[in-house]
């Protein structure tokens, strides 16, 4: 078949090795979703015409990647994920200067370093290296990839700190670093309105510390708007758009999930994991297309938000293991689509929330809060307190420290005070005779005298005392 350009036949049963390409007009290659086993035959290499290579979920295709899949110079597509390929990513991949669009090569056993130069002028969209065995730092030069949309390098060993820089790319809507060695803090942002189309955000299972990015959570316009679009991710302003859809693996309600197209509307932060400390920031609550919301597994401290409450589209919310104290807010009864809910082992008291979906919590959702009461649980709360009480003494205290009057403000003023008021006193007394505090004695005295004088003197009814 000379002139064909298309052999598509994914998603079947096909078993054996990979035969030959005697067809030099090949353009689409797609065998995803078999169970073909082997090598890439180096037949394909020689597919100057090539502009889609798609050999996905084979899971039993080996060998190396060879460099020479570098001279394919129309490639748009290169997805040879969920295989056994082994070897070192070839470093020219990161350096096609025009076309190639996406570069999938997660799930395999590639091992070295990320490909540390990426050119100038490159169209890539899409950049998946999760679940390999990757090491070393992420190379600045992806700046570069101003198109790219999708940034996916978790589940290796890469040990560095937040790449900041990636807040240069103005397209980016997913960013997973999730179960790597990240660690240190964040410096915040330096570019105005960065991340603000980001839409996925995993940095979980990590060492980073510090502060929640509370600066960042301000850039998140794209989390703060509920988009209702159904459509897929892909590749955009690009004709081949239409056939090939974003994939990704997420932590998703307690379960690993994976996403073989990703709807537009989905949008989830999970932080879950590292060493965060501080409070949670009331911006959280204006991410209202968020549908999961993971910060367990940290050192949080303060209360819950009631401002989470505003997260009306959030299906998952996962606090669990951290310092939080407090009242557990009334608010969060208005996440209606609310499914999994866990605040288990934190420092929570008072009554549990009652009504709509909080009905259908079990105690796993609260078990290691000591201070709680009421239904699942079988501690009951005493009368009076089933009832949403009055912000406990830790909350008022917070509260007051956050609008700049709390005990420290209150101390200072009473310590000014009175040093001052000694002050003056010892000044007006050390200088002269203060005369109308003296006068105002004396008249009081004199008026007691006179007082006194008449109840002691001899009553003239009868010698009896008044």
């Amino acid at each position: 078949m000379p002139s064909l350009q298309a052999l598509l036949l994914h998603n079947n049963l096909l078993y054996g090795q990979i035969s030959p390409f005697l067809c030099n007009s090949l353009q689409y290659i797609d065998f995803s979703h078999n169970r073909l086993y082997g090598q890439i035959p180096p037949s394909v290499f020689k597919l100057e015409h090539l502009r889609a290579l798609m050999l996905s979920s084979n899971y039993k295709l080996t060998g190396n990647i060879s460099s020479v899949i570098c001279e394919l110079k129309f490639l748009e597509i290169l997805d040879l994920s969920n295989n056994s390929f082994s070897g070192f990513i070839p470093q020219c991949l990161g350096n096609f200067s025009d076309g190639l669009l996406v570069l999938h090569l997660g799930g395999n056993n590639l091992h070295g370093n990320i490909p540390s130069i990426y050119s100038e002028g490159n169209d890539l969209r899409y950049l998946n290296f999760n679940g390999n065995q990757l090491k070393g730092v992420i190379p600045p030069s992806i700046i570069n990839c101003v198109n790219l949309e999708f940034l996916d390098l978790g589940n290796n060993m890469i040990d560095d700190t937040f790449p900041s820089f990636l807040e240069m790319l103005p397209q980016l809507e997913v960013v997973i670093l999730r179960s790597n060695k990240f660690h240190g803090s964040f410096k915040g942002p330096t570019v105005k309105d960065s991340f603000s189309k980001l839409q996925i955000f995993d940095l979980s299972n990590n060492s980073l510390s510090g502060p929640l990015p509370t600066e960042y959570f301000n850039n998140f316009k794209a989390m703060m708007s509920v988009d209702q679009d159904m459509d897929y991710m892909r590749p955009k302003n690009k004709n081949i758009s239409t056939s090939y859809v974003y994939s990704v693996t997420l932590a998703w309600k307690g379960s690993e999930i994976e996403f073989s197209k990703i709807q537009i509307a989905l949008a989830t932060l999970d932080l879950s994991c590292n060493k965060f400390t501080g409070k949670i920031p009331e911006s959280l609550g204006k991410l209202k297309s968020l549908i999961q919301l993971n910060l367990s597994h940290n050192s949080l401290i303060g209360y819950i938000q009631p401002s989470l409450g505003n997260l009306t589209n959030l299906e998952s919310l996962d606090l669990s293991s951290n310092l939080l104290a407090g009242r557990i807010p009334q608010q969060l009864v208005d996440l209606t689509f609310l499914q999994v809910l866990n605040l288990s082992y934190n420092q929570l008291e008072g009554p549990i929330p009652v009504g709509k979906q909080f009905n259908t919590f079990e105690i796993g959702s609260y078990e290691g809060n000591l201070g709680l009461c009421g239904l699942p649980l079988q501690v009951k709360c005493n009368e009076g307190e089933g009832q949403q009480p009055p912000p406990s003494n830790f909350e008022k205290e917070d509260s007051m420290f956050e609008e700049g009057f709390g005990w420290k403000a209150v101390a200072m003023g009473y310590g000014c005070g009175f040093v001052f008021g000694v002050s003056i006193g010892y000044v007006v007394f050390r200088a002269r005779k203060p005369a109308w505090f003296v006068k105002m004695v004396e008249a009081s005295a004199h008026q007691y005298g006179k007082r006194l004088r008449r109840k002691n003197a001899p009553a003239r009814n009868g010698g009896r005392r008044h």
